[in-house]
This record gives structure tokens, C-alpha cells and sequence, in this order.
């Protein structure tokens, strides 16, 4: 184990609000299928406890408002809790009255079931794109002091390739500025290679997740940030008919994740994006 302390995060978020599966669920049909979130969540704290780590949950403002006790158990365990937003909703598709409504509201109630201030952002399928980086004027304006929300990759519901992929300050303007952790890539022959967490760390063998965080830790002598969410530990979840393509996405390796997640929390050192970006010194 290497001694840079890496970033630990959990976007909370159930089975069917993923953005793969939009096209087949539609988000007034959410109330007919069985929430799974709580009891995949809290598999989670139970796990981090075991491995005495800490971690930033991106609760969805939805999901604070019908399962309150998961904020409970987050704040109780000595977790982060920050904002995933109220509706999972991607920024590319609001308008930035509709954006920073629904950010001011998920921000108020995380904050009142917490009674600690949410600080730290994380948009609904990593929407922060070159068309949307208004969104990043709105958050610190109100409040927020960290995003981790742009991917430096190219794909097709997001990503800014050219974006810097370590943390970085962002000036917002009017004196204010907010801090960016980037999701994590391993430049290889000109190439970002996704490699923290969510599908890939599902699709990928083990052994080269562990490589390429390796090299981030002790090559480049940065801290990487690892993003999952509390449906990818769960195999027994209801299978959604969806595309091939958002099937492979969705389904891959779930049956592993656990297990390569106890693997990870061994091999890296991990802690809050909040004590990460603290030890940083860049909040």
C-alpha cells in the first residue's frame, strides 16, 4: 500500500434512475419499481466500516427525501455527505433557472437531515461538459466549494478530453472560485483511459485497475478519486429490457463488484474528497 490517500466515493442513486435507462423508464413510472437503495447503501457503510475507510456519498435530493435514515447512517459512520443533484436530471438538458432551482433545493435538504453544510457536487451521468460549464458559476455561487463532476474522456453522454486530470481551481468569477476533481484517467499514448470506477472497474480485469492506479499513486504522485454506486454491488437487482449496448453497461460483473471493492479498499489508501482536496490544500 502506497501512502498518497486517494478519494473514496458513492453517487446514491437506485436501478432505475440511471441515465442508460431513460429511454425505457420513464421518470413517471420510478414509483413502480422496487427501491433498492437503502439496503444496497447501507451493504456499503457496513463494508467501509470493515475496511476503516471514509468515503463522500452524492446523495440525490430524491433519495434524501424517501429514505432520511440514509443520511442518518452516513453522517453517524463519520461519511461525507455532498449533492448529486435533486432529480438526476442531466445538466445538458436543463436550463440554468431549472439547474440552480433544483440544486438549491437538493443542497437544503441534505443539509437540514446532515445538520452539517453539503460542500461538494457531482452531476447526474458527469453532465458538466463544454456546453454546460455554466453549471460550475451557479454551484459556487451557491455555496458549493468542490465539484467532481468532468470526466476527461470522450464518450457519448459526456467527458471534456482536454480537461486537466488533476484537481484543479476553477475562477468563477466576482471574486469567487470553486475546486474540480476530475474523474479519474491514465493518459496512455495520448489516450484517457477511464480507469476510476463505476463500469469500468466492472468491465476491467482487477489486475489492470490496480496497475493503472498504481502508477497514478506512485508514478505520478497524485491521488486518484473512485466513484460507484450502491446498485453495482447488487446482482439480484430486477433486470431492466433495455438496449444491448446499456445492458452490457449496466449488468457487467456486477456478481464481482463486491468483491473487487474489498480488494480495492486493501490495496489503496482512501479517505472523503473533502479530507483529500483538505489534505491538498485546495479547501
Amino acid at each position: 500500500m502506497n501512502n498518497i490517500i486517494n478519494a473514496l466515493s458513492v453517487d446514491v442513486e437506485d436501478y432505475y434512475h440511471v441515465s442508460a435507462f431513460s429511454n425505457v423508464i420513464k421518470k413517471h413510472e420510478w414509483s413502480n419499481y422496487e427501491s433498492r437503495v437503502y439496503e444496497n447503501t447501507m451493504e456499503l457503510l457496513d463494508l467501509f466500516d470493515d475496511a476503516k475507510v471514509k468515503s463522500t456519498f452524492f446523495v440525490l435530493g430524491m433519495v434524501a427525501e424517501k429514505h432520511p435514515n440514509i443520511i442518518r447512517e452516513i453522517v453517524n459512520r463519520n461519511h461525507e455527505v455532498a449533492c448529486h443533484g435533486y432529480s438526476h436530471d442531466m445538466i445538458t438538458k436543463q436550463s440554468p433557472s431549472l439547474f440552480r432551482e433544483e440544486s438549491i433545493k437538493a443542497k437544503k435538504i441534505l443539509e437540514e437531515q446532515a445538520q452539517t453544510e453539503v460542500i461538494g457536487y457531482r452531476a447526474a451521468s458527469f453532465s458538466i461538459t463544454n456546453k454546460s460549464l455554466w453549471a460550475l458559476d451557479v454551484l459556487s455561487e451557491l455555496g458549493f466549494k468542490y465539484d467532481s463532476s468532468v470526466f476527461p474522456v470522450r464518450h457519448d453522454r459526456y467527458g471534456i478530453p482536454d480537461a486537466p486530470y488533476a484537481p484543479y481551481k476553477i475562477d468563477t468569477g466576482n471574486g469567487r472560485s470553486i475546486v474540480e476533481f476530475p474523474m479519474t484517467i491514465k493518459k496512455l499514448v495520448n489516450i484517457n483511459i477511464p480507469i476510476g470506477g463505476g463500469g469500468y472497474f466492472r468491465i476491467y480485469p482487477y489486475f489492470i485497475t490496480k496497475l493503472l492506479l498504481k502508477i497514478i499513486n506512485e508514478k505520478e504522485n497524485r491521488p486518484f478519486v473512485f466513484y460507484l454506486h450502491p446498485w453495482e454491488i447488487d446482482p439480484k437487482q430486477p433486470r431492466i429490457a433495455a438496449s444491448l449496448f446499456s445492458t452490457f453497461r449496466h449488468y457487467t460483473n456486477l456478481h464481482k463488484c463486491k468483491s473487487r471493492l474489498i480488494r480495492l479498499v486493501d490495496d489503496f489508501s482512501f479517505t472523503s474528497i473533502r479530507d483529500t482536496l483538505s489534505n491538498l490544500e485546495l479547501i
